[in-house]
Parts: C-alpha cells; sequence; structure tokens
C-alpha cells in the first residue's frame, strides 16, 4: 500500500468515526450564540483511542506534504490538545520508519495569560523564530484558531500553516486566512462531509 493510499484509507476510516462519535442531529446552540441543527464535537473522535491514532496520521501527513520545514504544531487548550499530542507522536513513530525525518514538537495555548509561575500563555516547544503549525478540532467562526495564531506570533514565532479537522463552512476559513497571510488553511473535512457520512450510518 503506498502512503497515498494509507491516507486516503486513514481518512476514510477517520470520517467514519467522526460521524458516528461526534456528530448529533438536533437543535442547538453554538458558544459563537448561533443557532444550529447539528453539533460536533470532535472531542469525542480525537480522545478514542482509534480516533486520536487516525486523526494523528492525517494531521502528520499534511505537515509533511504543505509545512515541512515546520518544528512544532499547536493550538488552543482544549481542542486542540489531543490532535497536538496525537500530531507529535505520529511524527515520532515516523521518524523511526524514515531516518531523514524529523519528529514535529507540541505546543499548547492557553486562552489567557498565566496568572502566576512564569506567566506564560504557551506550554511546551517555544522558540522565537520556529515556524510552527496550528492546528484545532472544529473551525466555526474561527476565534479559537485565531486566538491560538496571535500567541503564536507574539512568542515570535512564525505560522506555516493552519490545520482544522472539521470546518463548518460558517465564515471561519476567511477569518483564519485574514490572519494568517499566505500561509496554507487546510480543513481535513467540512461539515457537510461529516452530515452526508452521518445520514449513510442512519
Amino acid at each position: 500500500m503506498t502512503l497515498s493510499t494509507a491516507l486516503h484509507a486513514d481518512r476514510a476510516k477517520l470520517l467514519s468515526l467522526i460521524a458516528k462519535l461526534s456528530f448529533r442531529l438536533g437543535d442547538f446552540t453554538l458558544a459563537s450564540g448561533a443557532k444550529s441543527d447539528y453539533y460536533i464535537d470532535c472531542r469525542t473522535t480525537t480522545l478514542d483511542a482509534e480516533g486520536g491514532r487516525l486523526s494523528g496520521l492525517v494531521f502528520a501527513e499534511l505537515i509533511r506534504q504543505h509545512a515541512p520545514h515546520a518544528v512544532a504544531v499547536g493550538g488552543l487548550t482544549m481542542g486542540a490538545d489531543p490532535l497536538v499530542s496525537n500530531t507529535a507522536s505520529a511524527t515520532a513513530w515516523y521518524a523511526l520508519e524514515h531516518p531523514a525525518a524529523t519528529p514535529v514538537h507540541g505546543f499548547l495555548v492557553r486562552k489567557a495569560l498565566k496568572q502566576h509561575g512564569t506567566g506564560r500563555q504557551i506550554e511546551g516547544y517555544v522558540r522565537e523564530g520556529a515556524s510552527v503549525v496550528v492546528v484545532d478540532d472544529v473551525c466555526t467562526t474561527g476565534g479559537s484558531t485565531i486566538t491560538a495564531i496571535e500567541a503564536v506570533k507574539a512568542a515570535g514565532m512564525t505560522v506555516a500553516a493552519v490545520l482544522c479537522l472539521v470546518d463548518r463552512e460558517q465564515g471561519g476559513r476567511a477569518n483564519i486566512e485574514a490572519a494568517i497571510g499566505n500561509a496554507p488553511f487546510l480543513s481535513v473535512f467540512t461539515a457537510s462531509d461529516v452530515r452526508a457520512e452521518k445520514l449513510t450510518q442512519i
């Protein structure tokens, strides 16, 4: 099985899990205050053993393809937490089999500056001038992703790419792209993809 074939298979299995574990139809109020007839909580997938493994593999491959010089991956706690850990681990496993590859480290962004100790907003890998990838599980308006992007820039690091597991297609892409300039914004799936998969499972 080639790498591209393996990635396609991993994506298909991951989409199935998100639809099964994370997607619910109903009447919901989102964090933005908007009403929706569906809700996606990707943490139930990314914290699942198999879902976490698959999301890490898919994100790690996207980083190799679109941000090969990135040295770290991170995002806003807590939606990004399992994605960061699983992606960093996936790059380390990959490096064991591919000696020329370099593992990508992880960092987490607090929603606000720490009020004690070091007073840092970013925990984990922080190096001025470093090229990093910002990740998020669900992008709606892009607010949480942009908070992470701003913290990364404030720490003197450069955003090489932004990866989102599911884009809700509600304006987040445009907001995030405006915040990152020429760096790519890539979503693994859209909400439409997940809804369509869910309907095949019902």
